[in-house]
């Protein structure tokens, strides 16, 4: 990183009424891509994958996490568990798909076995042939190595450096304001409640475009007939997330008056109430009082993006066959909302190799909650502001 943008990263952490936006290379650079990985995803909690994906015990779906091979596999005893997927042997990839486990995890190069709690069971003809034993092979230190890994709102969390703090109090923000949702059902609407977008943009644009609704009028100008833009608040929790909550959500999907089953125990906040946060690293998650949505944003590269967006709904009838063609308005509604957006991320992605370009300013009225997740990305290179420092007073 360069000096230059040690100075910007600086103001990135003054009040949103002097501050300026994370510098270019935050967006631009493959190397300061790399840092992320270690400071911004590796060391937090990161969503990395829905639970819906991995229903059946024996069941095993690989997750390439920003170039970390991992697997999330169910257990026989129900708990979902993350691994690297890599046998201890020789370092093979040992699931290259999602599929089946047959009684354990085999790998195809020389058929070590691993059982679902990631214990190694089974290692043929390691002492010669027909000699399964090798007096310097210690299977009790040579389990898959495990992943720290919580499934919240069927969502996938990991913490790969295994120091972040414990998950229920990470989340605890987050879950008191959304008490009313906590403990409730929900079910995935099938495959019509899924779907991804590829996106040639970082992964942060994503984040601060969801953080707004500033932005609504001139993007979503559908959406802004009935949800004004004096219709929205600010949600702000520093260090935690951000975003925005609109007070008239009143949902009409088609002419017939059916509506989706709302969650049971809603106070009338609820009523025309829904709220959409940004969770921080990379998750974007929407509640309503009859659905909620996930957007879990995949950084491929420092250019390239995928959101993965999944909808859930509270009562298992939602999902029968007479609800299919409103499960699949809902997830076209939302899906031509995300896509508007699309263009906009791009275009800012494109507007950062502009050299000129300082990291923008913000608008204290309108900007706050986007401001709130720049500072918190900036502070998470605190240690590598304070390393450059000393350096350069050396």
């Amino acid at each position: 990183m360069k000096p230059e943008d040690i100075s910007q990263i600086k103001n990135v952490m003054q009040p949103v009424a002097t501050a300026r936006g994370l510098p270019n290379a935050f967006y631009t650079d493959a190397a300061v891509h790399e840092q992320e990985k270690q400071l911004v995803f590796h060391k937090n909690w990161t969503c990395i994958g829905f639970g819906k994906d991995v229903t059946e015990p024996g069941f095993a779906k690989p997750v390439n996490h920003l170039g970390m091979p991992l697997v999330m596999v169910r257990g026989q005893d129900g708990m979902l568990r993350v691994f690297q997927n890599v046998c201890r042997h020789r370092g093979m990839i040992l699931v290259d798909e999602p599929k089946q486990v047959k009684g354990v995890i085999s790998c195809p190069y020389h058929a070590w076995c691993y059982e679902l709690n990631g214990k190694l069971r089974a290692t043929p003809h390691v002492g010669g042939p027909g000699n399964n034993v090798d007096p310097n092979i210690d299977r009790a230190t040579l389990g898959l190595l495990e992943v720290r890994s919580h499934v919240w709102m069927d969502l996938v969390f990991v913490n790969v450096t295994g120091d972040a703090p414990d998950f229920e109090a990470a989340m605890a923000p987050l879950k008191a304001r959304w008490s009313e949702f906590m403990d409730k059902p929900i079910f995935h609407g099938g495959t019509d409640s899924s779907f991804k977008l590829d996106v040639k943009t970082n992964w942060k644009l994503a984040v601060e475009n969801y953080c707004e609704s500033y932005h609504l009028p001139w993007i979503h100008p559908g959406l802004n007939s009935y949800s004004r833009l004096e219709d929205h608040y600010h949600i702000n929790e520093p260090g935690q997330f951000s975003g925005q909550g609109s007070i008239v959500y009143n949902p009409k999907l088609d002419d017939s008056g059916r509506a989706f089953k709302n969650f049971d125990g809603l106070s009338e906040k609820w009523n025309e109430g829904a709220e959409y946060i940004a969770l921080y690293p990379n998750l974007l998650l929407g509640i309503h009082r009859d659905h909620y949505f996930a957007i879990l944003i995949e950084p491929v590269a420092h250019d390239q993006s995928i959101e993965h967006i999944e909808i859930y709904y509270t009562d298992e009838a939602m999902l029968g066959d007479e609800w299919a063609d409103l499960r699949e308005k809902n997830a076209a509604l939302w899906k031509e909302i995300f896509m508007e957006d699309i263009f906009v991320v791009e275009g800012m992605q494109t507007g950062r190799a502009a050299p000129g370009f300082d990291g923008g300013k913000f608008s204290t009225v309108m900007d706050e909650p986007t401001h709130t997740f720049h500072h918190w990305v900036a502070s998470q290179f605190a240690g590598q502001l304070e390393g450059a420092s000393i350096r350069e007073a050396g």
